[in-house]
């Protein structure tokens, strides 16, 4: 059997298994905002996670597992501490506004409360990105973990104007409804589906 064919049935395989499958406990995205003020794009977004603070820390933190968070992401990686011991993290990226793609790099350090807290600000001499902060703040929830993000970012690339804002939004819209169903996944100590 060729590569090729052992690939495709592989999809099938697991397109099958995800449609099939019973979601045991499902993301809960509550609310999903983003804006667009002066150049700077901040997205919202509020979730509740049907999986314990520690389990969903942990993946948050792995930056070896964001590619299986959204198909934007094409490598991403924990990097060796800076030189005040934070954590530091590689992302690279590619996202599309009509015919025009672009492959972008964040680098950056993280900040880190643990279980309660993570911030990653990506360091603008290594980054495709005048600024990038993300926020990731976890707390109990019944029996799950609710999950604040916030993400606010303004390019050093160029977007199409008139049409860029508009799809640069949806882009980052859609993103996160997709994400946290995948995230949950990893949480839960599953692979993502498709």
């Amino acid at each position: 059997m060729t590569v090729v064919k052992q690939r495709l049935l592989k999809g099938l395989f697991l397109a099958a298994l995800c449609t099939s499958s019973i979601n045991v406990g499902g993301a809960e995205l509550r609310s999903v905002s983003v804006t667009l003020d002066d150049g700077r794009y901040n997205l919202t977004s509020d979730t509740l996670f049907g999986v314990s603070q520690d389990d969903l820390y942990a993946v948050l933190t792995n930056y070896e597992l964001f590619e299986k968070f959204t198909s934007a992401i094409i490598a991403s990686r924990n990097v060796a501490p800076d030189a005040d011991g934070r954590p530091r993290f590689y992302t690279l990226m590619e996202g599309c506004i009509l015919f025009y793609c672009k492959t972008f790099v964040r680098r950056g350090y993280l900040l880190l409360t643990p279980k309660h807290d993570i911030i990653a600000v990506a360091d603008p001499d290594e980054s495709d990105f005048e600024y990038s902060r993300e926020r990731w703040r976890l707390s109990n929830e019944d029996d799950g973990t609710l999950m604040i993000y916030e993400f606010e970012m303004e390019p050093s690339f160029w977007v199409p104007p008139v049409i860029g804002p508009y799809f640069m939004k949806r882009i980052l819209q859609a993103g996160a409804m997709r994400a946290v169903n995948r995230i949950e996944a990893l949480a839960r100590g599953e692979e993502p589906c498709p």
